[in-house]
């Protein structure tokens, strides 16, 4: 048991130590906002995308995207977030944009910055190529429908158009979009990447995880955890129970999903919300719960993610996908 709790957190710990030295980082003042919006410009605009490309690119069409997968990670998406809408608009009797980034916090992970490097040594090359699957669902159907819900709670119906051209044109710009787009290109042309360009994607891609996590605990310095209460609860146990529930429950419901997959598309929605969630909600004035959620979920995470990669090495899930 003592060995067996010792080889998850040689898994999970490190990815918390590398948070923890970023958190301190900025609180010591030995990096400023300007140069840690830096770092994470190189990871999103960057190192992501050349990870995404390089995992694309070298697998056959076939082996791309899983689609079985692909629609129970959405189904359960669009099921969470549902139900942290009604409830924010029908029982707290907030406003629509209010219930859209409760939603938000509740069924868009951090796939690429903290699910990528724990799903990396339990599933190997694998992970890379699941994370298309999550960012697909996050960044091209997620974000976009919740922040178009959003904008249409605080615009009135009368912009709608306007809301979502908005949203596509951020998607065609978007690196992380444009990344895939390139991988399953050379994938369906065949294309070989010449030596000295595929090592710089290479590097940039082995970059990504690290500076990531690093990152991630340089925001969380400049956070505050004022505001803490119902909502925040709320939006906790969606992120951290409730969203893995719900895949767990498709996954019995839907058949057809590789037993490879099965146990990584449950250990995404155990992640902790998209880091970028503060940002999105302080158009809509949530940023204060948004940030106080941020942190305490990101916290807590590091127990639930252990104790879920812990039942499923003692339940063999993990065994049998890697």
């Amino acid at each position: 048991m003592l060995a067996s709790l010792f080889d998850i957190l040689a898994i999970t710990g490190p990815i918390y130590v590398l948070i923890a030295i970023g958190f301190g980082a900025v609180r010591l003042r030995m990096l400023a906002a300007p140069e840690l919006r830096a770092l994470g410009v190189f990871v999103i605009s960057f190192a992501l995308p050349a990870l995404l490309f390089k995992a694309l690119s070298q697998r056959a069409l076939g082996e791309l995207i899983d689609v079985h997968a692909l629609l129970v990670y959405v189904l359960a998406s669009f099921a969470v977030a549902g139900l942290g809408i009604a409830f924010t608009v029908l029982v707290q009797r907030r406003k629509l944009q209010a219930g859209a980034m409760t939603a938000m916090g509740m069924a868009v992970s951090n796939s690429a910055f903290v699910g990528l490097p724990i799903a990396q040594p339990l599933f190997g090359a694998a992970a890379n190529t699941n994370l298309a699957i999550y960012l697909v669902v996050e960044s091209m159907i997620m974000l976009p429908l919740l922040m178009t819900i959003a904008e249409i709670g605080s615009s009135g119906h009368g912009r709608v158009g306007q809301v979502l051209r908005n949203v596509v044109g951020s998607l065609v710009r978007n690196p992380m979009i444009l990344g895939i787009v390139a991988g399953v290109a050379c994938s369906l042309l065949g294309v070989n990447i010449p030596l000295p360009l595929a090592r710089a994607v290479d590097m940039l891609a082995t970059a990504s995880a690290p500076v990531a996590l690093f990152y991630i605990g340089g925001t969380l310095a400049g956070l505050s955890m004022r505001g803490m209460g119902a909502n925040i609860g709320l939006i906790m146990a969606g992120k951290l129970g409730l969203h893995a529930l719900a895949v767990a429950a498709l996954l019995l419901v839907l058949p057809g999903v590789d037993p490879a997959i099965r146990a990584a598309l449950i250990l995404n929605a155990c992640m902790p919300m998209t880091s970028i969630y503060p940002i999105v909600a302080q158009k809509y004035g949530e940023q204060g719960i948004a940030a106080a959620a941020l942190v305490a979920t990101t916290v807590l995470s590091f127990v639930t993610i252990s104790a879920v990669v812990w039942l499923m090495k003692a339940n063999g899930l993990i065994g049998a996908a890697a």
